[in-house]
């Protein structure tokens, strides 16, 4: 291992690259029981909760394991959040129309933008699209998402419901039409169950986190659903392994599931755009920023290089767990935790792989947490995403608004595709307007232009709902 990992060439031994990869796999394990609650979404999604399981498992295993192994990189990986929140919302927004996305729709686009994804790192275009996006934007993007699950997490435990309030005669009679508010937002019953253990997993988690206690997250999980159990909100039948089976079935694997007559009816190329767009900056940020935390960057030439290999890695996870049954595999933030324990090579990463394949063995455990568990996870999931806000130049209007406008589309609109279309668009105008007016100069890359072009055909032809 140690030739092969280069561990004293690193600077590292191998208990040092095992107890990192543990403490990374501690901190991203609740993606095991939040990923499938999220795509099966109370059944209404037509996904397997099992089958999710058993690809979020594999996939996190195999894609992190080949990770280590083929560029010695301590990143993990797994479904990205976020990706999977977009992807139940567009199944779900879609289930009452004349063309309802399928969840085997959902996935085709995935595997879709994986190719796509290979075609960009291969051919390096996906490197020059980085540098064309601002950095305000990308840091916008991260906020968005992270609003963009919170209100997932709200709404799943509860905590925020959606009321519709109809006013008449407003002001004596001077509009004499009813006018109904559908998005008025309000507080929950503090008298239910699962928003009480909510709240409690919020307080378990927010207190651990503040103690920085590894896995902050997944105990937090484990706490509240232990609670649950005490106040009789857990159900034990999936212990009996009927549905959720000790041993790994893997026959209901929903392997391959795609759908490709139906997307050719259907639109879907905001939603393959989405998934590329939001993944290409999600994973660029987190090997970077992995790759700087671990030191792979003080050799800029050889850090880019690391970077690029686990750039295709990554991108052919993307098309991979979409083959195996979930939503965008992407590379995983939480992997500066096991950085930051002294992981420095591929083997934190066969680590943390191993454990997500050992793990096919407790889905019946996985399985008792509730979701109210989840929803709380899912909440401070937004919380640390929301931290790249510091990152946004809110003194420079050409850049606050833009990136104002990504934040704010996203959760309101329960759209992550319009949040990035907005933030794009704008920036493109007034970034023109200041350069024609003389202002502050900015610079405008020309796949901008064209993104913003690509942007309004889409509006135009495809629809606010395409």
């Amino acid at each position: 291992m140690d030739r092969f990992f280069k561990l004293k060439q690193s600077g590292t031994t191998v208990r040092t690259e095992i107890m990192a990869g543990l403490t990374t796999f501690m901190t991203m394990a609740y993606i095991l029981a939040v990923n499938p609650d999220t795509l099966y979404a109370f059944g209404r999604t037509g996904m397997d909760w099992y089958a999710v399981f058993l690809a979020t498992a594999i996939a996190a295993g195999i894609f992190t394991i080949a990770m280590g192994v083929f560029v010695n990189f301590p990143v993990a990986l797994a479904p990205g959040m976020g990706l999977n929140a977009y992807f139940a919302s567009v199944v779900l927004s879609s289930a009452a129309t004349d063309k309802p996305f399928t969840w085997q729709m959902g996935l085709t686009a995935v595997f879709i933008s994986g190719i796509i994804f290979i075609i960009l790192t291969v051919t390096k275009v996906r490197q020059m699209l980085l540098v064309a996006i601002p950095d305000s934007l990308k840091h916008a993007i991260t906020v968005g998402i992270g609003l963009f699950i919170t209100i997932i997490g709200l709404k799943n435990s509860g905590l925020l419901t959606v009321g519709v309030e109809t006013l008449n005669n407003v002001e004596k009679g001077k509009y004499t039409e009813l006018l109904s508010f559908e998005t008025i937002f309000h507080l929950g019953s503090l008298e239910n169950p699962t928003v009480q253990l909510t709240i409690i997993g919020l307080v378990i988690i927010a207190i651990l986190m503040v103690l920085d206690v590894p896995g902050a997250i997944l105990f937090g999980i484990l706490g509240t659903t232990v609670i649950a159990m005490l106040m009789g909100e857990v159900n034990f039948d999936v212990l009996t392994g009927d549905k959720t089976p000790w041993v790994p079935d893997l026959g209901q694997l929903q392997f391959m599931a795609f759908d490709w007559d139906g997307i050719i009816h259907t639109g879907i190329i905001s939603v393959v755009v989405t998934f590329t767009f939001v993944e290409l900056f999600d994973t660029f940020g987190t090997l970077v920023g992995t790759a700087n935390r671990a030191g792979f960057m003080k050799n800029a030439e050889e850090g880019r290089k690391r970077v690029g290999k686990a750039m295709f890695v990554d991108a052919v996870g993307v098309g991979g767990g979409a083959m195996l049954g979930t939503s965008t595999i992407t590379a995983y933030v939480e992997s500066a935790a096991g950085v930051a324990q002294g992981g420095r090579t591929g083997l934190t990463s066969v680590t943390t792989g191993v454990c997500f394949l050992l793990s096919l063995f407790l889905a019946p455990v996985v399985a008792l947490i509730p979701g109210s568990a989840t929803a709380a996870a899912l909440i401070v999931v937004g919380v640390l995403m929301m931290q790249s806000v510091k990152e946004i130049d809110f003194q420079d209007m050409v850049l606050a608004i833009p990136s104002f406008l990504t934040i704010t589309f996203m959760p309101f609109t329960y759209n992550i595709a319009n949040g990035i279309s907005f933030g794009i668009f704008s920036y493109v105008v007034l970034a023109c307007v200041s350069n024609v007016a003389g202002k502050k100069k900015y610079s405008i890359h020309w796949l901008m232009w064209i993104l913003a072009v690509l942007i309004v055909l889409r509006y135009v032809f495809v629809g606010s709902q395409g």
